[in-house]
This record gives structure tokens, sequence and C-alpha cells, in this order.
């Protein structure tokens, strides 16, 4: 068959296009008038129902109101992804096909109805999404229609130019309640419509739900139902974005449950920084699973104090988080003043094999364990990591609002001082939040200084003007 249809395909190259019945198909329909042909249109149609289908649906496009249209468009929606049970592989094909004609239709539709194609396409998307559980997809057809009813909102998007801030938090919750990675990646994907303003908000919501998440050790994974990856990689790619490769490790830091995870974190290291700080997570990674492993099985045996020795011993050879959480757990408050002391004795002395500065993860462990008061005790002592110190100022900005606002001020004076819409955007959210933490009055002199300073930063102004 494949030597057939090449051998054709040169003969039709040889002997020009369409020649034999095509090409006398060709010439006798293109003497005919519309009229006639239109006329052997509609003669097809009422011998084919997928034909008359796909003829209804597009034609209404050119008549009906938009509310008609709509309610039309997302009836031939729903008729064409019921299930009504489970549908075997044999049926799989024609079901595809029937959704395909209802794609064909939102296709169809004239760039003046973007608006409401945007919300065809939502619907479209959710309703093959419901569907794909009743159907055996053994051909991967509805992937195939997922993306192209994703693609489909796209350029309607495109066109429609929906309010970027609005659109990335919808984009943001489909992207991580999505099961079949329609809008993985969507943040690039819609670039061109979110803008600099939608792209920060996306950014803000991943980090702030990132924030919230703890750091995850080895066998943790299952007491968290939490999209770690998810989350992680919506952020690894805005920090690709700016060449950021600390916060890109710092991002795959954070969940260590499985040494595959360090393995993945060594091999990011060998690419970006070299082989002294691959070597190093790689280590870790062995010592901290079979530490772990052996104090777990000594708790199980009832025997805590050599678990503690253990976990002791594996923490002063190499001060880690993770190995202070399983730590902590056994030796309570004990654990916790020795490892504070041993990160107290390092970080005034020379820099230990820690990533980052030591004392951040005296804060953390002062965090965890919601020591909050001597945490900043520790930052104002020895040198912490800004994200450490946001970190912290969150989490306890109800108990140390002064604390909190020093930092976030500081915060503000970076972002307004990059620039750029992004930082703008970031700056006066902070703004916003540090109005929650004092009075009006000191808040309302706070903001005409930051005016006073920055006025010529005219989007930035405008955004304080409007959180007023």
């Amino acid at each position: 068959m494949v030597a057939t249809a090449l051998a054709a395909n040169q003969s039709a190259v040889e002997s020009g296009p369409e020649t034999g019945a095509f090409g006398r198909i060709r010439a006798h329909l293109t003497a005919k008038s519309a009229d006639a042909l239109v006329s052997m249109i509609l003669e097809l149609a009422e011998r084919d129902p997928a034909l008359f289908r796909k003829l209804d649906i597009a034609s209404a496009g050119d008549s009906l109101d938009e509310k008609t249209l709509a309610a039309r468009l997302s009836k031939a929606i729903d008729k064409a992804t019921e299930t009504r049970g489970h549908i075997g592989y044999d049926e799989a094909g024609g079901w595809a096909a029937s959704v395909e004609e209802a794609l064909d239709a939102l296709d169809a539709l004239d760039s003046k109805r973007d608006g409401l194609l945007l919300k065809l396409a939502e619907r479209a998307i959710d309703r093959i999404e419901s569907a794909i559980e009743w159907i055996d997809d053994s051909d991967g057809e509805c992937g195939a229609l997922l993306e192209r009813a994703r693609d489909i909102h796209v350029r309607a998007a495109r066109g429609a130019r929906p309010e970027p801030v609005t659109l990335a938090r919808d984009l943001f919750h489909r992207e991580l309640e999505d099961e079949y990675g329609c809008f993985e990646n969507a943040a690039w994907l819609y670039a061109d419509v979110l803008g600099e303003a939608g792209l920060a908000e996306y950014r803000r919501l991943a980090t702030e739900a990132w924030e919230k998440l703890p750091p995850l050790t080895g066998g943790d994974r299952k007491k968290f139902e939490a999209d770690y990856s998810g989350l992680s990689g919506i952020l690894d790619r805005f920090a690709d974005r700016e060449g950021d490769v600390e916060t890109r490790i710092a991002l795959r830091a954070k969940d260590l449950s499985s040494q595959w995870k360090y393995f993945e974190l060594a091999e990011f290291c060998l690419k970006h920084k070299g082989a002294d700080e691959a070597l190093r997570w790689a280590e870790e990674g062995l010592w901290t699973f079979e530490d772990v492993f052996a104090a777990d099985l000594l708790l199980k045996a009832k025997r805590r104090g050599e678990a503690e020795a253990v976990l002791k011993r594996a923490f002063e050879r190499s001060p880690d988080f993770n190995i202070y959480v399983h730590w902590g757990a056994a030796g309570g408050e004990r654990a916790r003043d020795q490892a504070i002391a041993l990160i107290e004795r390092r970080a005034s002395g020379e820099p230990a094999p820690f990533f980052g500065h030591l004392a951040d993860l005296g804060v953390k462990i002062l965090m965890h364990d919601r020591q909050f008061d001597a945490a900043w005790a520790m930052t104002r002592k020895h040198r912490v990591s800004r994200t450490v110190k946001e970190g912290l100022a969150r989490a306890s900005e109800a108990d140390h609002p002064r604390e909190a606002l020093e930092v976030y001020a500081e915060r503000v004076d970076e972002l307004a001082k990059a620039g750029g819409d992004p930082a703008y955007s970031e700056a006066a959210g902070l703004v916003a939040r540090m109005g929650r933490l004092r009075a009006p009055a000191e808040q309302a002199a706070y903001v005409a200084a930051l005016k006073e300073r920055f006025h010529r930063k005219r989007n930035f102004m405008k955004l304080l003007e409007g959180r007023e």
C-alpha cells in the first residue's frame, strides 16, 4: 500500500496536479454557479447527518445573537461529550469524531466572537476532562482533543484580551488542578496575553502557595497531598527566565523526600554549580537516608536514646533541616537546643558545608518549632538570607509586626529601585500587607515618604495610588 501511494504521488507530480477523476470533478464544479453548488451541498447534507450538524453549527455563527449562539454551541458541546456510561475501545473513535465536529464549530467562529469562544473553549475542556474516566482511550484521542481545545482557548484569549490578573488567577488554579496536563506551563503559553502584570500575579500566587508547604524529608511525601512538583515547576521557570540558579537549587532542596530527589538536585548542581556542590548533595542524600532509616528502626524497637544518638551524629556531620525534623521529633527541646548550639558555634567560626548561610538553617529550625523570638535574635546576630528572613516575617508578623515591617520595607526599597512592572507589583503588594500591621496614620506617612523618594517611577506610583 505504501509503495502504491508513493508511485501514485510521483505520477501526480509528473503529470501535474489533480489529473484523472479529481481533475475532471474540479473542472466540473468550477464551471457551476454558486446556487448550483449550494443545492448540491444541501442534498448531500440531507443524506449525511455529520455534514448536516457541521453546516448547521457553522451557519449559526453568521446569524444568531450571542446569547442564542452560546446556548446552541453549549448544547452541541454537551451532546458531543456526553458518555452515558463506559465507552469501549470500539466506540471511542466515534465519540472522538463527534467532539471534533463540535470543536470544528468553535474554530469556525468569527474573531468578533472571541469573548464567547473563550468561555465555550473552557466548557469543552471541562467536559472532555470529565468524560475521560469513562472512555477506553488506548489510542490517546482524548489527549489530542484536549490539546486542540486548549489551543482554541489560547487563540480566543489573544483576541478577547481578558483582564490579565483575573486570567492569571484562573490559569494558575487550572494548572494546579489539571490532571491531564492541558494547562501545563500555562504562564508561558499565555505570556503575551498575561503581560507583565499577569505574570507577576501568577508568580505571586505560586510563591504564596509554595511558602505554605513544609520541607519534605525522607518518607514524608505520603503525609502531604500538595503539588510540590507543580508549584516548584512554575517557580523554576520564572527563576530560569531570570538566570537565578540559587533560587532554582533552593526549590529543589525543599523536596528531598527520596534518594532520587537528592540525585536530581545533585545532577542540577553538577550542570550549574560544579562537581563539589553536586557531590555534597549526593553524599548528604546517602547519609540522610541511611541514618534516618536506622533511626526509624531503633525507634520502632523502643531504643529512643540510640536513635537520637544516630541522628545527632548525622546532624553534626552535615547540618541539615531534614535530619533535624527527625531528630527533633525524637529528642524534643533537647535536640533543638543542641542543634542551635552547634549552628551558633559554626556560624561564628569557619564556614560549614551547608547550602546558603548556616544561620538560615538555625532560623528554619526555630521557625519550625515556632520559637520566633529566638529566630529573630538569630537574624540580628548572624547573616541570614533575604528569602529566609522574609519567610520568618510572614510566619510571625502577628506577634512581631515591627520586625516584619522592617523586612518588608527593605524589600520594597529593593524592588522599587530594581524597576519593572513585576517588581512594582510585588512592592505594592507588600506595602498593602504592611498597612494591616500598623495604624493608618503611620502607614499613610510611610506611603507618602515612598512617593517622595520614588516619584519618578510612574508605574509604581499608579499602583500605590490604586491601593490607597
